[in-house]
């Protein structure tokens, strides 16, 4: 089976701080891969890498077929890039939805001005995405009338609606009172069980058990374990990932 993410060889880059050494990871289509860590152990950097929201140093990047070698320059490459991001749905800490727009404005904004996708198509699309997370009947509030579960959710429909080959979620609950953690959760378990590919970095080691096909571990800016979540968990090769796993079990950050 062809791989929809291939990364090779990864190196980031803030001034001296080198906070990606030689990453490389691949990802099967439908493949659900969690990558768990210290906070400042660079996994939300390769996720911004992977779409090039951080422009990475050196290595290779490759998305559902489309490969961009890091450090070219030049319009064929912004054209890569380009693409890359259009088969890469990101939801992110913060949920960073326009506050002027109503919800359903919000969701069709990217299919129309970024795809130029027909306005009646998005509006299709999206309230059918809006339904699957549960969230159709507030297509015409505006951002401040919704808890924060709700705009995480608005912000999953949004993504999906892109209809990315792959979707990121970098710590999508992080930002969320413990009460509203769940709702959002439940519906990336719908994301994943409906067979979308996804990379999601994330606190939640519940998640990452329950719903992973396979966890990474990341300390220092290196992966340092891959594995299938009940291996990973019950038996972890490393010390910083028994000490990151025994850290969580106590309630610590």
């Amino acid at each position: 089976m062809p791989l929809i993410v291939k990364v090779s060889d990864l190196d980031k880059y803030f001034g001296r701080l080198h906070v990606l050494k030689k990453v490389s990871m691949d990802v099967a289509p439908r493949e659900v891969v969690c990558i768990i860590g210290r906070s400042g152990s660079g996994k939300s950097t390769l996720l911004r890498c992977i779409n090039f929201l951080e422009e990475p140093s050196f290595g290779t990047i490759e998305v559902d077929g489309i490969k961009v070698e890091i450090g070219h320059k030049g319009k064929a490459r912004r054209e890569l890039v380009h693409e890359v991001r259009l088969k890469t749905g990101m939801v992110f800490q913060e949920f960073n939805l326009f506050p002027h727009m109503s919800v359903l404005e919000n969701v069709i904004e990217g299919p129309v001005t970024v795809k130029g996708m027909p306005k009646e198509q998005a509006v299709e699309l999206a309230e059918q995405n809006l339904d699957s997370v549960g969230l159709l009947f507030k297509k015409d509030e505006f951002p401040n009338r919704l808890s924060g579960g709700q705009k995480q959710r608005v912000a999953i429909a949004r993504a999906l609606t892109m209809e990315p080959k792959v979707m990121l979620f970098d710590e999508p609950t992080s930002a969320l009172d413990p009460e509203l953690i769940g709702e959002v959760l439940n519906v990336m378990k719908k994301v994943a069980k409906d067979g979308m590919t996804m990379l999601v970095v994330t606190h939640e080691m519940g998640f990452a058990r329950e719903v992973a096909d396979r966890v990474l571990v990341m300390a220092d800016g290196e992966i340092i374990e891959d594995a299938k979540p009940d291996n990973l968990f019950s038996k972890p090769n490393d010390p910083r990932t028994k000490a990151l796993i025994d850290r969580y079990r106590t309630g610590g950050s």
